[in-house]
């Protein structure tokens, strides 16, 4: 018994006779306990709780019949050791009392010990619990609007984190377009430095695990370099050009050498146009499938997933995310058509996302994309040894 574990104990009883007499206001003082477990699951960093530490709370709450838990009085489950892990899927008393240290610690449980430390209840004649030993629920009832008030915090933090993502996401691909559709028009400016300035900006630009401050510092610079590749664009434009009007302007991005749809300014080109028309997209390359999951290449190939908007769902999600990686990575247009062509789109996707997970082995990643090109031309190149390869490195 420590000073602070005596405090929360006596906070905990004065709170409990407030809810008894009708004094506890707004705060009912519990909930469901599927519902709290979930928002507890998501609030779990504040409480400083590991996934393991909620599920053995879970497997303690189960032991409860109710399903709304009612924190005004003591709610005492006493499983067995034996029985405790089981329904924590078999974990090892060891680690038990590892995480059980964790939960009263971070306020939600209670030990109510009898004279021998075992855990059991006493009956009365009819049957009912008249006494018990074993571990007190009603914290985590008590906490249950803090509980939810911190889970519903977290998920604004992570919609404007989503928010955040999409927008860098957005202008990444967006200056990709712009910057490759000059370079293949053969528009006056100095493009290589463009490129070379927005490689250095784009490698590692969306970490697994952001820092808000970091994302928006790099909101900022893409957005002020976009306005700089917008303005060498339309000033590489001639007269005439100049005189048509802004839809004209835009089909000039938008009919570069691409096989994806294109996206400015919220307008989008549509797939299946009629060739030769103002949608025309090109000539696709040849259907070919690869016998892997997208599950498994999301896994061996996180990376690139952050570049895709709205995440990997499809393999054409795949392409359009390794057609916007493989311009931040130096690769040419050309150099992109002809894998495609030699190796299907599926398979060209792949060996783009393997190269974001090993851009700091590559020095050319044009040159190493053209060699898979022409090895695959000579039907001697597969995808799959290459995704072992990634696989074995990362276990």
């Amino acid at each position: 018994m420590s000073a602070r574990l005596f405090s929360r104990q006596a906070s905990v009883s004065e709170k409990q006779e407030k809810l008894r007499a009708g004094d506890g206001g707004n705060d009912t003082g519990g909930g469901d306990k599927w519902q709290l477990l979930r928002a507890l699951t998501e609030a779990r960093a504040h409480f400083g709780l590991s996934d393991r530490a909620i599920g053995l709370l879970e497997a303690l709450v189960s032991f409860t019949t109710d399903r709304i838990l009612d924190g005004s009085k003591p709610i005492i489950v006493f499983p067995s050791n034996r029985e405790l892990s089981i329904r924590a899927r078999g974990m090892a008393p060891a680690t038990i009392r590892r995480h059980l240290t964790a939960l009263v610690e971070a306020g939600l449980i209670f030990r109510r010990d009898s004279a021998n430390g075992k855990r059991y209840c006493v009956r009365d004649d009819r049957g009912v619990v008249d006494e018990a030993f074993g571990f007190d629920l009603s914290p985590l009832a008590l906490k249950a609007a803090e509980i939810h008030a911190h889970a519903e915090a977290v998920r604004s933090e992570a919609k404007a984190l989503r928010m955040l993502r999409t927008e860098v996401t957005l202008h990444l691909r967006d200056i990709s377009k712009i910057i490759t559709a000059a370079i293949e028009e053969a528009r006056a400016g100095d493009w290589e430095m463009l490129v070379a300035e927005f490689q250095e900006m784009s490698f590692g630009s969306l970490p697994r695990c952001p820092d808000p401050a970091a994302l928006s510092a790099l909101r900022a610079s893409l957005k002020s370099f976009r306005a700089k590749v917008e303005n060498a664009y339309l000033s590489s434009l001639s007269e005439e050009e100049m005189s048509g009007n802004d839809h004209q302007s835009e089909r000039h991005i938008q009919n570069s050498n691409t096989d994806q749809p294109f996206e400015l300014n919220g307008k989008r080109e549509l797939e299946g146009a009629e060739p030769g028309g103002d949608q025309d997209l090109g000539t696709k390359a040849p259907e070919k499938r690869v016998a892997i999951s997208l599950d498994r290449m999301r896994k061996v190939c996180p990376q690139i997933g952050d570049y895709a908007q709205g995440g990997l769902k499809t393999w054409q999600d795949l392409v359009r995310a390794a057609d916007l990686v493989r311009s931040m990575l130096g690769v040419s247009p050309d150099a992109w058509a002809k894998a495609r062509k030699a190796m299907g789109e599926q398979a060209a996707a792949i060996v783009v996302a393997i190269m974001l997970e090993r851009v700091d082995d590559i020095r050319s990643p044009g040159g190493y994309l053209r060699d898979l090109t022409r090895k695959a031309e000579r039907s001697a190149f597969s995808v799959y040894p290459m995704l072992q390869a990634l696989e074995r490195q990362s276990d």
